[in-house]
């Protein structure tokens, strides 16, 4: 039936069709139509046409997926179906009234003109990632696009005469050493100096015998601001860029003098020169602020939380360096490894620290003490910085994950044959780790073995999957939003564990069914769509969901650090306009979807 009056003002009141003018307004109410349903009776099933927006007057909506999970409540004001207009194809949601029910009809034909016809509309329908500005500093700068492509080279059983002639000729500081395979290593101008010119090194030797041998180096998915970072923490000057042993280029630190970036990279200079963890607390202190800027610059969020992890990443590794030089040289080959958000590279402004150390299978227990007093200051030290210690205990002070690499494989190969609950949990945050400082070969071997074992074993995966379902978006009656009920933040959206957390489980779900060696959540999602187990459309729904979710996570602490708070993760619905609100709920859903396929075994469909 037409709409009448009460449901024209109705109408009129909704976003985005209040930024109509009154003439395209009228225009509208003339071409949709109103219908009421029932309690229990199917708006439109899975498989069928959409030939309508729906907008809801009155009563309530309830939708599920194919598998009959609720993925959204929906009350007044909230509009449904338009994922299927707009994406083309039969439903894949049952919508049901929830008692009578009232809604405002959207022919497809109108809302399509609405969308072509008024920005507006288009925005509000558009749950596309907005497009990325073109890099313009070095916090989203690809390294591929600073590099000095094919930068000059010699031989290794070159004389260094030829070398330095090389140098001279292209005015360059450095020249990279490659054989017939592979890179091998670089010679710079303060090399020359220090051995030959000062250090009486014939000449006429091989360039091979005054080279840094496997020299720090830079994958080209690397950025610009992960160059300045390793030069101003290792004091070089001088990054190749290298990828599966091949030579692809080299960033030198003439390359950044047009890119300059003060932010991320002040901070990490400051904190590899720091003397004691009191002087890093100074510079961790300026991480919340840097957060803020860094948002307001309009940054990606995954840019972001690398920049953080990156500065906690250079806490730990000074703390280690102090460490060894109050407790002199380890006794044995060791690696520190952060799990959590640290391991993935997603740190925001609030974060604890989880980690542990890999022993070389060398140590005997007159070695454990003085891995207890190392931890024990790297653990202290970075409390001090505001990385406060583990509720968990997930920490390397804990004896139990301090242990030799057989021990750890041991561990592993425990939990994945009796998958307990607590197995669950420790494989969970075990699945994160990441090389901080050490003998990364430790872990090498380890990582790859455990993948293949895990993945091998359906019960392991299955209770993974189970355990990942544990955390749910906040999908409820209020505008499609559940918030927490009662406590110290009641009324508000857990952004960090309804939130993140639901879309990183499902991200180590699908690293472990692919067997891929990526943490970083971003990253499992995208190689899990190239290796093929999560299907495009699946892949890039997920990927808008979780850019939505974690940048809304960003801009709230954002806000909270400019109005002078701590940040959090806790965020009141009220604070949203109707438009936000709308697309939250939207990149719940998708995860939602994402879980219970995974949950029934079509997760590679997506």
């Amino acid at each position: 039936m037409p709409l009448e009056t009460e449901h024209a003002q109705f109408l009129a009141s909704v976003h985005p069709y209040d930024a109509l003018s009154a003439d395209d307004l009228k225009t509208l109410v003339g071409r949709c139509t109103v219908e009421t349903f029932a309690d229990g009776v199917p708006v439109f099933q899975v498989g069928n046409a959409i030939r309508y927006l729906y907008v809801i007057v009155a009563g309530e909506v309830e939708v599920t997926d194919e598998t009959d999970v609720q993925l959204s409540l929906l009350g007044p004001r909230n509009s449904f179906g338009e994922r299927a207009l707009l994406r083309g194809g039969p439903s894949q949601r049952t919508a049901v009234a929830i008692g009578q029910t009232t809604l405002i009809l959207v022919p497809a034909q109108v809302l399509h003109e609405l969308i072509r016809e008024h920005p507006k509309v288009a925005r509000f329908f558009d749950r596309r990632r907005p497009a990325q500005a073109a890099a313009k500093d070095l916090t989203v700068l690809p390294v591929d696009q600073l590099m000095t492509r094919d930068p000059v080279t010699c031989l290794p059983d070159d004389t260094i005469r030829a070398a330095a002639q090389q140098m001279a000729q292209h005015h360059i500081s450095s020249i990279c050493v490659a054989g017939s395979e592979c890179f091998q290593g670089i010679v710079t101008v303060r090399d020359m100096n220090a051995k030959v010119v000062a250090g009486g090194v014939d000449s006429g030797q091989a360039v091979s015998t005054i080279m840094t041998p496997d020299p720090l180096t830079l994958p080209p998915s690397a950025l610009g601001m992960d160059v300045l970072h390793m030069m101003m923490e290792r004091c070089i000057g001088h990054v190749p860029i290298v990828e599966d042993g091949q030579l692809l280029g080299i960033v030198t630190q003439t390359d950044l003098t047009r890119f300059q970036a003060l932010s991320s990279a002040d901070l990490v200079r400051r904190v590899a020169e720091a003397d004691d963890a009191s002087v890093m607390a100074r510079v961790t202190a300026e991480i919340p602020a840097l957060l803020a800027q860094l948002v307001n610059m309009g940054t990606r969020h995954d840019v972001v939380t690398r920049l953080i992890t990156d500065i906690a990443d250079t806490v730990t590794r000074r703390l280690l360096s102090l460490a060894e030089a109050e407790l002199g040289a380890p006794p044995v080959p060791y690696l520190w490894l952060a799990c959590g958000s640290q391991g993935r590279r997603e740190q925001a402004g609030v974060s604890d620290q989880d980690n542990c150390l890999i022993l070389s299978d060398d140590a005997t227990d007159v070695d454990l003490p003085y891995f207890a007093k190392l931890a024990r200051i790297v653990c202290d030290g970075l409390n001090t910085c505001g990385y406060i210690y583990c509720p968990g205990d997930m920490m390397a002070t804990n004896p139990r994950w301090c242990q030799p690499l057989s021990v750890w494989r041991a561990y592993f190969t425990g939990w994945i044959a009796k998958p307990n609950p607590e197995a669950q949990m420790l494989a969970s945050v075990m699945f994160d780790l990441r090389p901080i400082g050490g003998d990364e070969s430790l872990f090498d071997d380890l990582q790859a073995e455990t993948l293949a074992k895990a993945s091998r074993n359906s019960i392991f995966v299955a209770h993974l999957i189970a355990n990942s379902l544990k955390h749910y978006p906040p999908l409820g009656m209020l505008r499609g939003l559940a918030t927490i009920r009662s406590g110290e933040h009641r009324n508000r959206l857990d952004l960090k564990h309804n939130g993140v957390v639901p879309v990183v489980d499902l991200g180590r779900v699908y690293a472990l069914q692919g067997q891929l060696t990526a943490v970083n959540t971003r990253a499992r999602i995208e190689a899990a769509m190239a290796a093929g187990g999560l299907s495009a459309t699946g892949g890039a729904d997920l990927l808008d969901a979780y850019d939505l979710i974690a940048t809304t996570r960003l801009e709230h602490q954002a806000a909270q650090v400019k109005a002078g708070q701590g940040p959090d993760n806790y965020l009141s619905p009220a604070t949203l306009s109707d438009f936000e609100r709308s697309h939250l709920r939207d990149a719940f859903v998708v995860v939602k979807t994402m879980q219970s396929a995974i949950g029934t075994g079509k997760g590679a469909l997506g």
